[in-house]
């Protein structure tokens, strides 16, 4: 039995020491082949003439050209797997959601100071990034969810939407998800079912992941905030590195956010919230889980579906990485498996 072929890696940062240690620690795994590892994107294209690498590893603030820019020239010349690796800080967690929408497969985050030691403390989370982005589908990481006629969806204010305003929409993705939401939320009107959101997402980057939401979409988009409310027309986004879960007061839906311990590897979890929903909402809920890797959500989709939510799945042709939904449906707890163009609609039909 021939062995898998390796991964292919070129590293792209100004930071020498910061390319010394992402290449120790990929050089590690016997599945990873480091190729190059360069100072500025304009080596890596010298590079690159010679080779093509299966995945890259990118800074986004270089000298010569930025990240974005560099992004952006490879997934319109030929798409390739791409993990940002950018600064924690609010700057860059800005540049990095640009990242993201750019083409980005996902985000490591590294301080300004102490990269070093950072960044082999969070090895495993660098090689599990790398390997994910390996086997992403990058194709699928700037699908519209538009209607057919390539227009924002247009909402129908009937009797019956104002009688199910308090149904609750949850949503849980991973990997190729920031592009995802982008392209359902703007898709939306601005009249809507209150919408909770766990999007796996380092802390710092939620935020500013938020706000270019908010900016291209007609709903308010923003980051959850412990005791906020979930209003028509507005979506919350549970914060990095916090769990978020739905709670009830009277006929008020609102988030709780916290602390705790991690969930499937993960904190904010997907299952957390959606087993909040299934509690809390019941059959007056919307549940869909969408491309990750993982198994995250499939059980708390499942009793979202055993309390009589609708539940719905992201089909395999349009996740960058189908394991999410594909566990959730191996468990039977889907009623539709939809593309991504057709998530809005879907929310709008039962929301």
């Amino acid at each position: 039995m021939s062995a898998r072929p390796q991964i292919n890696v070129l590293i792209v940062d100004d930071s020498a020491v910061v390319r010394q240690v992402i290449s120790e620690v990929l050089s590690k795994d016997r599945s990873i082949n480091v190729i190059a590892a360069v100072a500025d994107p304009l080596f890596a294209m010298q590079r690159m003439r010679v080779q093509w690498p299966d995945v890259i590893v990118l800074d986004i603030e270089m000298p010569r050209m930025d990240g974005i820019t560099f992004l952006r020239k490879i997934m319109a010349e030929r798409p390739t797997p791409v993990v940002v690796c950018s600064t924690l800080t609010t700057r860059g967690a800005a540049t990095t959601v640009q990242a993201m929408a750019a083409g980005a497969v996902t985000v490591v985050g590294k301080p300004k100071i102490g990269a070093r030691s950072y960044l082999l403390d969070a090895s495993t989370g660098l090689l599990h990034a790398v390997k994910v982005a390996a086997h992403a589908n990058v194709r699928n990481l700037r699908s519209p969810a538009r209607d057919e006629a390539g227009e924002p969806l247009e909402a129908t204010v009937t009797e019956a939407m104002r009688e199910t305003s308090e149904t609750v929409v949850a949503i849980g993705t991973s990997t190729g998800g920031t592009q995802a939401l982008e392209a359902i939320l703007s898709a939306l009107p601005r009249v809507t079912p209150g919408i909770v959101v766990v999007q796996h997402m380092p802390e710092k980057f939620t935020a500013a992941f938020a706000e270019r939401l908010d900016s291209v979409c007609r709903v308010e988009v923003k980051e959850a905030k412990d005791s906020d409310r979930v209003l028509p027309g507005r979506v919350l986004i549970a914060p990095g590195g916090r769990h978020m879960s739905l709670k009830r007061s009277g006929a008020r839906y609102y988030v709780e956010v916290k602390d705790g311990p991690l969930v499937h590897h993960h904190r904010p979890s997907v299952d957390v919230l959606f087993r909040s929903v299934a509690k809390v909402a019941g059959s007056n809920a919307v549940g869909i889980i969408m491309t990750g890797m993982g198994s995250d959500g499939a059980l708390g989709l499942q009793e979202m579906h055993e309390a009589g939510a609708h539940t719905v799945a992201q089909d395999e042709a349009t996740s960058v990485v189908f394991g999410m939904p594909k566990e959730a449906i191996k468990l039977g707890a889907v009623d539709r498996v939809l593309p991504l163009q057709e998530l809005a609609r879907e929310i709008m039909r039962f929301g």
